[in-house]
């Protein structure tokens, strides 16, 4: 098709009237010249219509009018002129044109068109052509179909065309994608909104693995360049996206973490940073069993592991922005920083469960009685442990780091606590949720904390906080973080009681199970005096047995099989922190001993009836309820073994009835297992 010079047309108006460049012609002859049979009128008329449409700002807002127009123009003409587009030939320049015009007639039509317009499968049909020209338009022209794919993703048929898609088909815009990071923005959504309604397991697959595959083209484009962006986006998507559409062990973790690796070892800026801090911490998260030794791994004999540099990063950025920043809870860039913080307290988290575990190791190495290993074992032992060795004078002095900077985030959680509650101790909670509105925004009328609704409580960055700390005081063996997250008891006992559901309670939207981070806590923080004076000066004794007991009640009501393993390990860790205490106190007061009352009146569940012999029997052994059982038993024969004779004389019948339930989990625990010694033990402190 010969492309006319649009600037030398003459068209005759209905009037009669030729209009030339200088006069535009009506929109009647426009529609003419698009609704004509050949290629060269409807070219005239995509040219004259793109020339009206840029020059008359008062028909842009004529919807009905934009509507009409888009009507008249044929689809299967705009994806012939895309197609001729990639041609190439002695008529390349005539195939760049009509490529141009075409695709900005698109743009101007997904701009200008009605938000129901766009849904419209003649617009949203052009996504495929529009992707693949990408490979052979101007720089111009390639920009502007970035932005129609941007305008067009913003509807969920648009997002849906695009995740629709083979694959192969999304390459030519990977492929571009290190110029142009707004093509980034365009998967985010598309992946994000356009798997919304997927119904079936078979389709979450499919979409799955194309994911999949789509990350490894991404990450393939971006070899040889800094990636930051490419970071940004992996950790938004592994974040944001249904846990069922997340890819499953994806070939491509390896080649991220070099390019982490490679970015934080080149004089990283803010934006870098915060790319690789984000990305692994997601990662850790999605993937904790093949990330850490992925991204922690050191050569051998390093003078300076990877490691120790990569965490020493983590840690200088907590310690330096910390100190300011509870002045910036208000500020538009608070949620950006606090992301990249939270991410680097899981990192933190992470590396210190590695560290521990290889300091085990090491322990088991130097124990006779552990060296009766096979040597296929001790071969994946030495495997296992190479990855995070580094020399013993930097393993202290990073110990050291890690210790100072996680004293300044126990001094942020102490400041953070009373910027939330406003130095309102012992007030009710609802007392607290009332905001004022002022013309500068909404506050809480008793404190100055976070604007949004939750404040503290609801803050992600506060858990992973109390999670890299409670690890921390848990393992290590120093007293003086240990006494200084004590100071931090009156907040420790009010989330995890907001973790709990209380339905007497109100809670706003958000707020975040804490239970499990602040019992590891405890477990370190009770070896303290100071410790278990604080807990119990905040009533932590009531909080915790209220919690197991709870689950005690739960798992009395409900078959061996269907209790929820999540509250049962929370049940064995909180009975485990009360036995910290009972120890602590050497005597049990009296109202500690409804604990005893509950456990007596314990009624052992049942895999079933006759028909379900099979299941009981699969159910003896070691599990997470007959664990929590077992604990449940100890603490109640502990509490007995420390009352007062007088004491114990009230609570024989207790006692008797405690005894008949170890001696029936007894009989399904394997006898020579943990479980079976522990049940011993209670029958003998109980015999005493």
């Amino acid at each position: 098709m010969e492309i006319p010079d649009v600037s030398k047309l003459q068209v005759r108006n209905d009037d009669g009237n030729i209009s030339g460049a200088s006069q535009a012609p009506s929109i009647e002859k426009i529609q003419q010249l698009l609704k004509a049979k050949d290629d060269t009128s409807r070219f005239v008329g995509l040219a004259l219509l793109k020339s009206v449409l840029d020059n008359s700002p008062e028909l842009q807002d004529e919807k009905g009018v934009i509507v009409s127009l888009w009507n008249s123009i044929s689809p299967k003409f705009l994806d012939r002129l895309l197609r001729t587009g990639t041609q190439s030939g002695s008529d390349q320049k005539n195939s760049k044109d009509m490529l141009d015009l075409a695709v900005a007639v698109i743009h101007t039509f997904a701009v200008l068109l009605p938000n129901e317009a766009k849904q419209d499968a003649k617009l949203i049909g052009r996504i495929p052509r529009l992707a693949n020209a990408v490979l052979y338009s101007s720089k111009e022209t390639t920009q502007v179909i970035i932005e129609t794919l941007l305008t067009l993703v913003t509807v969920p048929e648009g997002a849906k065309a695009i995740v629709d898609l083979d694959v192969d088909d999304w390459t030519p815009l990977i492929e571009i994608a290190p110029e142009h990071s707004h093509i980034l923005t365009i998967f985010i959504w598309a992946w994000e909104r356009g798997t919304a309604n997927l119904e079936d397991d078979q389709s979450r697959e499919v979409v799955r693995a194309k994911i999949d595959k789509g990350i490894q083209a991404f990450v393939s484009s971006f070899i040889g360049t800094d990636a930051t962006s490419l970071l940004e986006f992996i950790s938004h998507v592994l974040r944001n996206l249904d846990e069922r559409l997340i890819p499953q062990n994806p070939k491509w973790l390896g080649s991220v973490a070099k390019l982490m690796r490679n970015l934080s070892t080149n004089r990283p800026n803010a934006a870098s940073r915060s790319a690789y801090t984000n990305c692994a911490g997601a990662l850790l998260l999605i993937y904790p069993e093949s990330t850490p030794q992925l991204l922690f791994l050191d050569e051998k004999d390093s003078s300076k592991p990877f490691s120790y540099l990569f965490i020493n990063l983590i840690l200088a950025d907590l310690r330096a922005t910390l100190p300011s920043l509870l002045a910036k809870l208000n500020d538009p860039d608070y949620p950006r920083i606090s992301q990249r913080l939270t991410s680097a307290l899981d990192i933190l988290t992470a590396f210190i469960g590695q560290l521990i575990a290889w300091m085990e190791e090491l322990d088991d190495d130097d124990d006779p009685d552990s060296k009766s290993t096979t040597g296929a074992e001790s071969a994946q032992q030495q495997q296992q442990q190479s990855w995070l060795r580094m020399p013993p004078e930097l393993v202290l002095k990073l110990s050291s780091f890690i210790a100072e900077t996680l004293s300044v985030v126990l001094e942020y959680l102490r400041d953070r606590w009373d910027v939330s509650v406003a130095g309102a101790q012992g007030l009710h909670p609802e007392a607290r949720a009332g905001s004022a509105h002022t013309e500068f925004g909404s506050h809480k009328t008793l404190s100055w904390d976070a604007k949004d609704a939750g404040g503290a409580a609801a803050d992600a960055f506060v858990l992973s906080a109390i999670r890299a700390v409670a690890l921390w005081v848990r393992d290590d063996d120093g007293d003086v973080l240990r006494k200084e997250a004590a100071g931090l008891m009156d907040m420790l006992m009010e989330l995890y009681q907001s973790g709990g559901g209380d339905p007497t309670r109100s809670q706003p939207d958000g707020w975040l199970d804490y239970r499990l981070p602040i019992l590891a806590a405890l477990e370190g923080v009770l070896r303290t005096s100071r410790g278990v004076e604080a807990f119990n000066a905040y009533n932590g004794w009531g909080i915790l047995s209220a919690d197991l007991l709870g689950v005690l009640e739960e798992s009395s009501t409900s078959t061996s099989t269907s209790v929820n393993e999540t509250e049962l390990i929370r049940g064995t860790r909180a009975a485990l922190v009360l036995q910290i205490v009972i120890e602590s106190e050497g005597h049990t007061p009296e109202d500690w001993m409804g604990v005893v009352t509950a456990v007596a009146a314990y009624d052992v569940p049942t895999a079933g009836g006759e028909e379900e012999e099979e299941e009981e029997e699969e159910a003896k052994g070691p599990g997470a309820l007959l664990d929590f059982q077992v604990d449940a038993l100890q603490l109640a024969a502990k509490l007995l073994a420390n009352a007062s004779p007088g004491m114990r004389k009230r609570f024989v019948h207790s006692a008797g009835a405690i005894r008949g339930i170890a001696e029936q989990l007894k009989g399904r625990a394997e006898e020579d297992g943990a479980a079976a010694g522990a049940l011993e033990d209670v029958l003998s402190t109980l015999a005493t």
